[in-house]
């Protein structure tokens, strides 16, 4: 995905672009499209940057789906979530990205996808909380939503893991803790998971709610 921001300088630049997708500054590349400095009395500083993440795109979970919903399930899914985000004040198309046993992808393609996405993916799991209250009123096959944006969740998966070998691996050396941010159940999941092969380093979540810390703590001892 490339986007391009822009700002007074370099730095406004970036934290629009983080504010917008969602990122921490290490999780896309930057380059300097324009650099115009402040000048004399009117003159305003002016800089664009375009933001690369994560290369090319990235190809949607499961391989190619039907885009257009195929059954009632699905029509009223798709509608539900298409109505939130309109309401929401930032309409966009929503479309069916993979289909999985008990499990069903959908896409939000939207000029507003930065903001529908919301800071560590906040937003868009409201809105994937909803759909999945919504689906299971509509069919007692368990069946569980998966909304996404520009392959964020692809993304956070793939960052989530790096960060996660990284931090244990700072642990190793240290023989201390750290205390990570707040995550949603799956993405604290991906992290026990990611570390679950270093036996000389645990994990345990703490807090309360739906968004718990992961704390990485150094044992030293085999499992």
């Amino acid at each position: 995905m490339i986007k391009e921001f822009e700002g007074k300088t370099e730095k406004e630049a970036i934290d629009k672009a983080v504010e917008a997708l969602g990122l921490e500054r290490d999780e896309f590349d930057v380059e300097i499209v324009e650099s115009q400095k402040s000048g004399f009395l009117f003159k305003k500083g002016r800089v664009i940057i375009r933001v690369h993440v994560g290369g090319d795109e990235v190809p949607a979970r499961g391989g190619e789906a039907n885009p257009v919903p195929e059954n009632d399930f699905e029509h009223a899914v798709v509608d539900f979530v298409q109505n939130v985000i309109e309401k929401m004040g930032f309409p966009g198309k929503v479309f069916v990205s993979f289909r999985e046993a008990r499990k069903l992808g959908l896409m939000l393609d939207s000029e507003h996808s930065g903001i529908l996405i919301g800071r560590k993916g906040k937003n868009l799991d409201a809105v994937q909380t909803l759909a999945n209250v919504v689906a299971g009123r509509l069919t007692n096959d368990d069946i569980r939503i998966i909304l996404d944006s520009e392959n964020y969740r692809i993304r956070r998966e793939e960052n989530l893991v790096k960060m996660a070998r990284k931090v244990g691996e700072q642990i190793r050396r240290s023989k201390g803790s750290r205390l990570l941010e707040p995550m949603n159940p799956f993405e604290r999941r991906l992290v026990h998971t990611a570390l679950n092969d270093m036996n000389d380093v645990d994990t345990k979540s703490e807090g309360e709610g739906l968004y718990k810390q992961i704390r990485v703590y150094y044992r030293g001892v085999d499992r």
